[in-house]
């Protein structure tokens, strides 16, 4: 059996797509930390030659952090993504790769353009998104030299496994720490936002999807095509974990430019795989709770 490669094995998406390859009857190798993503000799060595399908996870996630280290993000997200791509060019030339970019490329649109499609120009406004249009920009220029190469657009993905890092179980932990200590408020950010939210464990399953049934050179987006409020994602979880546990703003908490609200259209996406979403926005919450509650 051939192995499927993913980097960013450890993380929090890496951890999830290992275990459905795994459970779905796959060789599943993986690379994390233990190689660096910027080494092209490194990945060389470290890619199956045999390897059939990579899914490229491996790199700088955090928005707000972005604004802080912007060479680091472009050197590491756009970098890597070049030296994975001429790594893998040269050691499973047959492999389809996934390269996992972010519906964060759009940046600031208005309401009337929703819901996004593929078709929609990128305008990035942190360096985080910055680097991914990087990054897209790489792969397609690997699929002219004749690499089977396919650019994914997650929207906003949530899960037990998340780091703290991101709202839903950052939130969580701190309605958690409030209930236990009998606090009365818990801070936020910016609540106001709205979200199009997928569960991971649906993510996933349209990478693997994609890597049987993608088109080489096309992007995807993979999101529920409904938007939320983060507030009543907050408001949610509240009544899980704490009711009435109150909200106070923290300037420290808050990015140096939001985007009010993304929803993307997964037509493409459904059309060449038949995905669509199954796990209810209720359910994930209910798992990251739990999840949470165990870690704590």
């Amino acid at each position: 059996m051939s192995p499927i490669l993913v980097t960013g094995a450890r993380g929090f998406v890496g951890t999830h797509l290992r275990a459905h390859l795994a459970a779905s009857g796959d060789e599943v190798a993986g690379i994390d930390r233990d190689v660096e993503i910027t080494d092209r000799r490194a990945l060389r060595e470290a890619i199956p030659s045999d390897c059939t399908g990579i899914v490229h996870l491996g790199g700088l996630s955090h928005v707000g952090a972005s604004f802080a280290e912007p060479e680091a993000y472009s050197r590491i997200n756009a970098g890597g993504t070049a030296a994975l791509l001429a790594a893998a060019a040269d050691a499973a030339p047959e492999a389809v790769v996934i390269v996992v970019s972010t519906s964060d490329v759009y940046g600031v649109v208005d309401p009337s353009e929703l819901p996004l499609d593929e078709a929609h120009p990128p305008r990035p406004v942190s360096p985080y998104a910055r680097s991914k249009v990087e990054a897209e920009q790489v792969a397609m220029l690997a699929t002219e030299r004749g690499q089977r190469v396919i650019v994914v657009r997650p929207f906003a993905h949530v899960g037990p496994g998340q780091s703290d890092q991101f709202v839903v179980p950052a939130v969580a932990r701190r309605l958690l720490a409030a209930r236990l200590a009998g606090e009365a408020s818990i801070a936020v950010g910016d609540v106001s936002a709205r979200r199009d939210l997928t569960d991971v464990r649906d993510v996933v399953r349209a990478y693997r999807l994609l890597l049987h049934h993608g088109r080489p050179g096309a992007t995807y987006h993979v999101c529920s095509g409904v938007d939320v409020a983060i507030g009543d994602v907050v408001a949610a979880l509240a009544q899980r974990i704490a009711p009435g546990v109150g909200l106070r703003v923290d300037p420290a908490l808050m990015r140096p430019v939001e985007v009010p609200v993304l929803r993307g259209s997964f037509a493409r996406l459904h059309e060449a795989t038949g995905w669509e979403p199954r796990i209810p926005l209720a359910t994930t919450l209910d798992d990251v709770v739990a999840w949470v509650s165990q870690s704590t």
